[in-house]
């Protein structure tokens, strides 16, 4: 049992609400980016408008001083190995299709964030 508890808190989901106008989307994902450093495996799941983020382009446009710029961020968690989801009605309710994403973004429903939860990840929401 002692071996399933700390394997499972090597994980995190971050639940992302926020989008390219706050600076909760860099707060979140300095965050993530920060637990992949401390050896956590760790999953984004993008709702709302917090979904626009991975949008190609969109990311230029966010940078909230100090944090680092947003698109240096996520391209640093996808490189680590970090994984995002975006939420399948948010996606369908702005027009977005799979190729308006960028390299690295799964559309993906909430039931693969429940399985992490479920085997005992740790949750943020942003």
């Amino acid at each position: 049992m002692s071996e399933q508890i700390a394997q499972s808190n090597r994980e995190l989901v971050v639940l992302v609400t926020r989008g390219t106008d706050h600076e909760l989307s860099s707060v979140a994902f300095t965050i993530a980016c920060g637990a992949i450093t401390s050896g956590m495996k760790v999953y984004a799941f993008l709702v709302s408008s917090a979904v626009d983020l991975v949008r190609r382009k969109a990311l230029d446009i966010t940078h909230v001083p100090p944090l680092d710029p947003l698109k240096s961020l996520i391209q640093d968690f996808i490189s680590r190995g970090g994984t995002i989801w975006a939420c399948p009605p948010c996606v369908k309710a702005r027009g977005y299709s799979q190729e308006d994403f960028i390299e690295g973004v799964t559309i993906q429903g909430a039931s693969a964030m429940h399985e992490r939860l479920k085997a005992g990840a740790a949750s943020l929401s942003f």
